[in-house]
């Protein structure tokens, strides 16, 4: 299809004439001069955009699969008519952002391709390393792909050094004597979080090389509602940390057929999942590879918030926490060789990008103080998590209904159950902030002993 053509409005097909929204991400855009409201694929199947004057947002709470467009019509009036609905609907339908035909062939290839691959492919990372050398390359020009494969990996290991040096250069203890039970780390985009990165697998350049790396993320985009786990390994612009299918096989085994194949069901989710991918690279480059050139073997699975529903999966069909980290216990215990936990884990998501109504930039009074009451937040949360009191961490949570919106309480809890952590070393916190307060997001960088 040209960009000039426009996807048509078929009549015959039913799921257009009773339209159902999927779950869309609305941002501000413009075409010209003219505002425009983008809407988005909130769970990152399909990576087309639709552009729609701003006043659609009336329309899109309508479409629910009940309604007509005749009723959409007749609810929303202000001069909307077919002809202006019925080219809307067909956008997104050809986008995928309505559940039926279109929706569903794209999710069965998705499926197919994630099945036939023994490793999930790069994305977050290649994407960084790729801009990494479009900077490098100049002439006002981006690189070929062939450039990029070929300077890619190492402009990558060369970042990583040196942010590590930055952080270290300095630092009174630079590394660890010893392989810690598990580090927590961001899952923040590396220029928003390197810092706290560097600091923690940094320190791990020469320790021992555990035999296994068991990486627990947070599940951004997916539709599991409790634990999520994968049976890929994760490739990166440096190699492929391959699955420690050994392990798996282990953790099903103690799981059981049941709460294995609900721990699995939607291993989809992980196809766009950052959270875990952004280890891999540091995994790779800190703590190489053994004799045979290989990396680390790795097991990835995103956790839910234990802080909802009692830690049972939001909807009482997944995988709950409580019987995964009791699982999974009992699994690293079982293995052989040292088994390093990695928390990929961001703290608090405050300003008027999250919902909040208050801008956090500047030096107004309010917006002060409502930066002070997220730090104060963190600051007591963090405290407790580093005094190994997770519970009460959990219940605190959960009493406040998690205020300042910590996205990763669900990997943070399950690191610290399932090593049996007593000590910890808090390294850094930051709080990222884009000039204007829009979007504040934290993290640590610690190890857990």
């Amino acid at each position: 299809m040209s960009q000039t053509e426009q996807p048509k409005f078929d009549p015959s097909k039913p799921h257009l004439q009773k339209p159902r929204l999927r779950p869309v991400r609305g941002f501000a855009a413009q075409s010209g001069q003219q505002p425009v409201l983008g809407l988005a694929d909130a769970r990152q199947i399909s990576e087309k955009v639709v552009f729609a004057a701003p006043a659609v947002q009336h329309i899109l709470p309508l479409m629910d699969g009940n309604k007509s467009l005749d009723e959409i019509v007749t609810a929303v009036g202000k001069g909307l008519t077919r002809g202006i609905l019925e080219p809307l609907v067909a956008q997104l339908d050809d986008a995928a952002l309505l559940f039926g035909p279109t929706f569903d062939a794209l999710v069965a290839k998705m499926r197919v391709d994630f099945d036939s691959a023994a490793t999930l492919p790069p994305a977050t990372t290649a994407a960084f390393a790729d801009a990494l050398v479009d900077a490098s390359h100049g002439g006002g020009q981006p690189a070929t792909e062939e450039q990029r494969q070929e300077h890619g990996p190492t402009q990558l290991r060369q970042i990583l050094d040196q942010w590590i040096t930055q952080v270290l250069s300095e630092a009174q203890n630079p590394s660890l004597d010893e392989l810690p039970k598990a580090i927590v780390t961001p899952h923040l985009d590396y220029a928003r979080g390197w810092m706290n990165y560097a600091a923690v697998y940094g320190r791990l350049r020469v320790v021992d090389r555990p035999d296994r790396v068991v990486i627990l993320g947070t599940n951004h985009f997916g539709e599991s509602t409790g634990v999520c786990g994968c049976d890929k390994g994760y490739q990166t612009p440096l190699g492929t940390c391959e699955l420690d299918k050994p392990f798996l096989e282990a953790l099903c085994k103690n799981l059981g057929p049941e709460d294995s194949q609900k721990m699995l069901a939607n291993r989809y989710d992980h196809e766009r999942e950052h959270s875990i991918e952004l280890q891999m690279p540091w995994i790779q480059h800190c703590l190489g590879a053994d004799d045979d050139g290989k990396f680390c073997p790795v097991f990835g699975a995103l956790i839910h918030d234990p802080c909802v529903n009692g830690g049972e999966s939001y909807d009482g069909k997944g995988l709950s926490f409580d019987r995964f980290v009791a699982a999974l216990k009992q699994t690293i215990e079982q293995m052989p060789g040292k088994t390093l936990v990695v928390a990929s884990a961001d703290l608090s998501h405050a300003g008027p990008a999250f919902g909040d109504q208050v801008m956090l930039g500047g030096d107004a009074p309010e917006a002060t103080e409502a930066r002070n009451r997220i730090f104060q937040h963190d600051k007591e949360m963090v405290e407790l998590y580093a005094a190994c009191k997770v519970d009460e961490m959990i219940s605190s949570m959960a009493w406040q209904q998690n205020p300042t919106r910590w996205c990763s309480i669900g990997s943070l809890a399950a690191a610290m159950k399932v090593t049996g952590a007593t000590k910890s070393e808090l390294y850094n916190y930051i709080a990222s902030m884009d000039e204007r307060g829009t979007t504040l997001v934290s993290s640590v960088g610690m190890t857990l002993r």
